[in-house]
């Protein structure tokens, strides 16, 4: 059984069990969170529009962090520009604990 998410503009495919990492949430390590965007479900056949409206997810917060760092660097030619800037993302890492379909 696996169900399609979409938090932080993006879409995930979990199953129970599953450890992910996904943009910044406000919560805590230990907390539940419950994803309520569900847009798929199948568990041997796929569930989509009215039949998952009111389908959850739910997930234990695992850790907060920072992703590798990214560098940005602007240049241009011939006019002595450049600047080199760097950026970190912040995730939530979960694992998904129940999909309610």
């Amino acid at each position: 059984m696996y169900a399609i998410i979409a938090t932080g503009g993006k879409q995930y495919k979990v199953s129970e069990g599953d450890v992910i990492k996904v943009e910044k949430l406000n919560a805590e390590a230990g907390n539940t969170v419950t994803f309520d965007q569900v847009i798929a479900v199948s568990d041997g056949s796929l569930k989509v529009g009215k039949d998952v409206a009111d389908a959850t997810v739910s997930a234990t917060v695992l850790a907060q962090g920072k992703g590798k760092k990214v560098i940005v660097y602007k240049y241009k030619s011939k006019t002595g520009y450049h600047k080199k800037n760097g950026h970190r993302q912040a995730y939530t890492q979960v694992k998904i604990d129940k999909i309610n379909s």
